[in-house]
């Protein structure tokens, strides 16, 4: 999984020294995130949990690891393009929402290699929900911008949630 940008620290240097001519790009991505519970191709592990976890109706104070595949459809063999690597934490007593710290690392086309991490708070029961976009690495060296998010499809035996992803990135190009 080759990066496209340099990641040498000197070329990091070079880069820093050329930002003043960069120009500010916007880019918006449209994917789907397939976090599984169960079964042989689980991505999401429970990691800790405290007391209050096993009696809490919101999950409060679970905290899970994730490895799931960004693909460009819903559907569980569509093309892989990254992977949503992070955590998830229950943080709240009075609704089902989530602190998550996720980077989407992108594997295929002209980001390969380059990575947008998120950071916030994901209130799971609301339609859409909109996470703040706080940096990134490779072609998103300070990159900022927002995700937004909506549950696409939810099993209710298996817990298994694929997420519908879009994302509205500022990034610098030379």
């Amino acid at each position: 999984m080759a990066c496209s940008f340099d990641e040498h620290p000197e070329a990091v240097q070079v880069w820093f020294k050329n930002f003043p001519n960069l120009k500010e790009k916007v880019a918006r991505f449209h994917f789907y995130i397939h976090a599984i519970f169960s079964g042989k191709n689980q991505t999401s592990f429970m990691v800790a949990e405290a007391k209050i976890s096993a009696t809490s109706p919101t999950n409060f104070d679970l905290i899970q690891m994730i490895d799931s595949p960004l693909t460009v459809g819903p559907q569980p063999d569509s093309k892989i393009i990254g992977r949503a690597q992070g955590t998830d934490g229950g943080s709240s007593f009075e609704e089902i929402s989530l602190v998550i710290t996720h980077n989407f690392l992108f594997t295929e086309g002209e980001y390969n290699g380059s990575m947008l991490s998120v950071l916030g708070r994901e209130a799971l029961l609301d339609e859409y929900r909109e996470l703040p976009i706080v940096g990134g690495t490779g072609a998103f060296r300070l990159a900022r911008g927002i995700i937004t998010s909506q549950t696409a499809s939810f099993n209710n035996t298996s817990k298994d949630i694929v997420y519908e992803v879009t994302a509205m990135v500022l990034y610098y190009v030379g």
